[in-house]
């Protein structure tokens, strides 16, 4: 169809402006002038009326008088519109925002109210921020199943997202089928010893000290953060673990190492850390152990996360005393099928081979019993010790 020319003005300039369906069922095209602002179904018609400089009326108009004042009214007004609704949309935009903000404010305060741990619920309050910044309704779980089937996550991760977003629609008295991830298991990296000392040895001070509690007591993460002033005793050598995710308190004898590491630090305040949050805490433990892994060249050290001192922990004491209840209340857990999780990996002798050590002072001695040597015999004046060669082979069976 040809573009027609408006009757009333003449101009070219004409947009489709719908269609207009007659009184004899017949459907027409409506026509838009650019210019004067005149609606037209037939070309052949024109408007009886003078004066059309209404809301719509032509904007580019020579000259001076009537029509050219309205003009420039009908532009302002437009800008003025165009204005309200940037304004409205904006607000609107706003609105929405702050509606999601005061959910997660409010998800974050139902978990606490549950009992669930600080790293528990900073965890699932970024997952539901990451959710929403991905472009996924929260009120429309069909929207959240698209958004997380597209991630390039892990099945754990998935996993890990379903449970979050399960719990936010819980908190609202809501339910949805939730999609079926499952972590797949798979051993935990173990480092030895020699990389955990070099990763210390590399770290600040504050950093250092969290690790060798960590590797010391195998507390979790958070239980290390929330350690007081009051929970040491240096100089008996005792360090109190208060325990979270409903474990149990345990009472460790730490090594001079240690008491010294936790001496130097600065007491500024009733906590131990100065460090302000756990999320601070892991960027700054990742800067560090970035940059030591590239001093010593060893990337294997990247895979330690804080995490990975209590597999170790419990992987090692299992492997010292074959004992699943001892390394049970080591790290304080309620079920024995728990700590299965934390022995996958067991220390096999290697044709019972041994390191050897000699010890000529009592220090000397008492060193080489807290590394795990024990005392085998006297020789020419000198203490000899011993401590039972280990490889990171084997399985123990993870419960079904």
């Amino acid at each position: 169809m040809a573009t027609p020319t408006c009757p009333q003005c003449g101009s070219k300039r004409v947009w489709k402006d719908g269609l207009r369906q007659l009184s004899d069922g017949a459907i027409v095209q409506r026509w838009l002038c650019r210019d004067c602002g005149y609606r037209f179904s037939d070309p052949s018609k024109t408007s009886k009326r003078k004066d059309l400089h209404s809301f719509y009326c032509r904007v580019g108009v020579a000259g001076f008088g009537p029509a050219s004042k309205n003009s420039a009214k009908a532009v302002e007004a437009l800008r003025e519109l165009e204005e309200v609704r940037k304004r409205a949309a904006g607000a609107t935009k706003k609105l929405a925002k702050a509606e999601i903000k005061g959910k997660v404010i409010e998800f974050l305060w139902y978990l606490k109210k549950q009992g669930y741990a600080e790293s528990t619920i900073e965890s699932y309050v970024r997952i539901i921020k990451t959710l929403q910044k991905r472009g996924a309704d929260l009120y429309d779980p069909e929207s959240v199943k698209k958004v997380i089937a597209v991630q390039e996550w892990s099945k754990g991760r998935k996993w890990n997202v379903v449970k979050a977003y399960t719990l936010f629609l819980k908190m609202q008295g809501l339910s949805w089928e939730k999609p079926k991830y499952k972590p797949v298991e798979k051993p935990p990296f173990i480092p030895t010893e020699r990389e955990i000392d070099d990763l210390i040895a590399g770290c600040s001070k504050q950093i250092a000290a969290f690790l060798q509690v960590a590797k010391e007591t195998g507390a979790r993460r958070g239980e290390i953060f929330n350690l007081k002033w009051t929970d040491v005793d240096l100089e008996n050598k005792i360090i109190r673990i208060t325990p979270e995710k409903g474990g149990e308190p345990r009472i460790f004898q730490i090594s001079e190492k240690l008491a010294t590491m936790l001496g130097q630090l600065p007491k500024v305040s009733t906590r131990i850390w100065k460090i302000k949050s756990s999320k601070n805490l892991g960027r700054q433990f990742r800067r560090e152990r970035k940059r030591v892994a590239h001093k010593l060249g060893n990337p294997r050290l990247l895979q330690i996360h804080l995490h990975t001192l209590r597999h170790w922990k419990a992987t090692i004491e299992y492997a010292k005393t074959k004992d699943i209840l001892y390394v049970q209340k080591l790290l304080g857990h309620r079920s024995l099928k728990t700590t299965l999780r934390y022995t996958q990996l067991i220390a096999l002798p290697q044709s019972q081979e041994y390191i050897c050590k000699a010890a000529k002072t009592v220090k000397e001695a008492k060193q080489l019993i807290e590394a795990g040597f024990e005392y085998v015999t006297d020789m020419n004046g000198v203490k000899l010790f011993r401590k039972l060669k280990t490889s990171y082979l084997g399985t123990v069976p993870h419960p079904s």
